[in-house]
Formats: structure tokens, C-alpha cells, sequence
């Protein structure tokens, strides 16, 4: 039988406030420890899951705005130097406009899961949730549409992280784990951020046309035009989502408001 103290420090450990100082805290953690790994030696390699995380979900951008404006996703591959392809089809009637939106989805793709990453974890039961259902999402992808050894290694490397997060008794660490991947997608918008003002990408495929410079062809104007406003939609949609995410929160404070 559990004594007083323990009872206690149980109904401490669910105070909706300590947890959500204690999460806030940890988005803060997780972006000092992301910076700090461009600074210590072979911080790269403790970096580079990072940039395949981003790689991942940059390329998926592509080819589920594909399947929602009604083409068909085929396959996706992706390679350790953080390079990757998604490949798609549709029918002639699918437009330029649909071409375009097509290659802005992998630009705006990791700042829109970010996004929707803070604002879910927001609630440690619904941060589980959704490790469940990106668990369940992974293992599709890894079946229907990865086509190589390198991308099924890290699609189900990332399943059995965000598996074991989301599997454990007590929601938290599915909450800090949700924050700690929509950080990393936070960033990854500054961090590779150059890739926006590229007219072609060197992959490890070849060289190609960039995606905004697919959306220049397809509509109009200079890649570089593209590649701004696709820049701004995503700060925009990061800004609204970690606004979701503190002011849930009772606000930008980091500590509890003093009880009169």
C-alpha cells in the first residue's frame, strides 16, 4: 500500500502545470542541445538522424500532396547523404498549379508537421496518440512505398523510437519525445533553409532541377520568388504553431504564476 508522501508526489508528477513547465522547458532543451551539435567535435554524426528526419519528411511532403490532389504516389528512396526522391504520377488533366503544389508540399512539409507536432503535444495523451498513429503510418509507408534498403532501415529505425515512446504506460515521454522531433523539424527550416534559393539539387541520383525551381517552370517567375514565399509560409505556420503551443500553456511563461 502506497504511503501519504508517495500519493503526494504521484498527484505532483500529474499537476497539469509542473508537466507543462516541465514540457516547455524540454523544447527549450532540445534546441540548445540541437545547436550545440554543430559545435563539438563529430557532433555531425550525432546530427546526421536529425537531417534524415527532415530528408523523410521532406520527401513524404511530396508525394501525400500528390495522392491528395489526386495523383498517385509510387515510391520513395532516400540515401545516408540526407538526399532523396519521391516519385509520382497522374494523369493529364493534373496541371501545372497541382505540379506546383506537388514540389512546394516537400518544401512546406517538416514546418507544417512541426506545427501540428506542438500543438498536439500540448496534452501528454494526445502527444501517445499520435506517436501510435505516425507508428502505424511508418510501417505502411515502409511497405508501400519505400523502394530501398537505406530507407527501410531508417523508416523502421524511426517506427521502433517513436514505438517505444508511444507504447509506455505513462504518457510523458511520448509527450518530450513529440517535442523533441518537432523541434528538430523546427530547425531543420532554418538549417537547410539555403535549399529554398537552389536552382538544381546534387543528389545521389545526379543533379536535377530543385523543387522551386519546378514550381518556376510550372508557373511563373524566378525559382528564387518560390522559394521566398514557400520561406514565409513556413516560418508562419511554425510561429502559429508554437503560439498553440505556449498559449496552451497559460501563456509564454516558463514558470507558475505566484499564488496569491
Amino acid at each position: 500500500m502506497a504511503s501519504y508522501e508517495e500519493i503526494k508526489q504521484r498527484a505532483r508528477n500529474k499537476d497539469p502545470e509542473q508537466v507543462a513547465r516541465r514540457t516547455r522547458w524540454f523544447l527549450l532543451g532540445s534546441v540548445a542541445v540541437t545547436l550545440a551539435i554543430y559545435f563539438v567535435p563529430y557532433g555531425f554524426v550525432v546530427g546526421l538522424p536529425l537531417i534524415w528526419l527532415s530528408t523523410l519528411v521532406h520527401e513524404l511532403g511530396h508525394g501525400f500532396t500528390a495522392a491528395l490532389l489526386g495523383g498517385n504516389f509510387d515510391s520513395f528512396v532516400m540515401y545516408p547523404d540526407a538526399s532523396g526522391a519521391a516519385r509520382w504520377s497522374a494523369g493529364a488533366s493534373f496541371g501545372p498549379v497541382r505540379q506546383a503544389l506537388v514540389a512546394a508540399g516537400g518544401l512546406v512539409g517538416p514546418a507544417i508537421v512541426a506545427a501540428l507536432g506542438f500543438v498536439i503535444a500540448r496534452k501528454p495523451k494526445a502527444a501517445q496518440y499520435a506517436l501510435l498513429a505516425g507508428l502505424f503510418a511508418l510501417v505502411a509507408i515502409a511497405i508501400f512505398v519505400v523502394r530501398n534498403p537505406f530507407g527501410w532501415g531508417f523508416v523502421g529505425a524511426l517506427a521502433l523510437v517513436i514505438g517505444v515512446l508511444g507504447t509506455r504506460k505513462q504518457p510523458e515521454p511520448a509527450q518530450l519525445g513529440l517535442v523533441f522531433l518537432s523541434t528538430q523539424l523546427a530547425m531543420a527550416v532554418f538549417s537547410r533553409a539555403d535549399y529554398l534559393f537552389t536552382e538544381y539539387a546534387q543528389t545521389a541520383e545526379g543533379k536535377m532541377p530543385s523543387d522551386v525551381a519546378q514550381m518556376s517552370d510550372a508557373l511563373f517567375g524566378p525559382y528564387w520568388l518560390w522559394g521566398g514565399l514557400c520561406g514565409v509560409f513556413s516560418l508562419a505556420v511554425l510561429g502559429l504553431g508554437l503560439w498553440v503551443f505556449f498559449k496552451g500553456f497559460d501563456g509564454l511563461r516558463l514558470w507558475p504564476r505566484k499564488r496569491a
